[in-house]
């Protein structure tokens, strides 16, 4: 398994795994697992890493039916700036790969935002460390496992 469900199979936190069929083909991985679940994009959300002024690295978890909004994941860290890190370096930073990239066992724990929309499900979908694997969570047991917060952090329609 992925370095992400090993870390929830040794909580007591309940949670689910979703497998589909990943082409990995498709650069739009949220969408793709959104689809192929029948889950809507507003339940799926992505787990974006930004490079920010400062020299460090932050998560941002936003619904794959929104965008992030940089300005307000900016404010909610206190910075002055966030741009979208560069693939190699979260891959290296994470251990997962683009597509795949999961907010939960990552080799190195980053500051993590997760949009507030995410409290209004009882449950969402995050990556469970591959591409063709999902995990639902409650919003709040994801939050812990990250020592993240909420925030609104997104912007479009949901």
């Amino acid at each position: 398994m992925t370095p992400a469900v090993d870390i929830l199979k040794q909580s007591t936190a309940p949670f689910q795994l979703h497998e589909y069929e990943s082409d990995g083909a498709d650069i739009a991985f949220g969408e793709e697992a959104a689809a192929k679940m029948g889950v809507g994009a507003n339940r799926v959300f992505k787990t974006l890493v930004v490079s920010l002024n400062n020299g460090s690295l932050a998560v941002a978890v936003v619904p794959v039916a929104r965008m992030l909004n940089l300005k307000a994941l900016v404010k909610a860290l206190s910075v002055k700036k966030a741009v979208m890190a560069d693939p190699a370096l979260v891959e290296r930073t994470t251990g997962y790969v683009l597509g795949g990239v999961s907010p939960i066992g990552q080799k190195k724990r980053l500051p993590t935002v997760v949009d507030e929309s995410a409290a209004l499900f009882d449950t969402i979908f995050v990556s469970g460390g591959r591409r063709g694997l999902e995990i639902e969570i409650a919003p709040e047991d994801l939050r812990a496992f990250v020592s993240g917060r909420f925030e609104a952090i997104s912007s479009g329609d949901m």
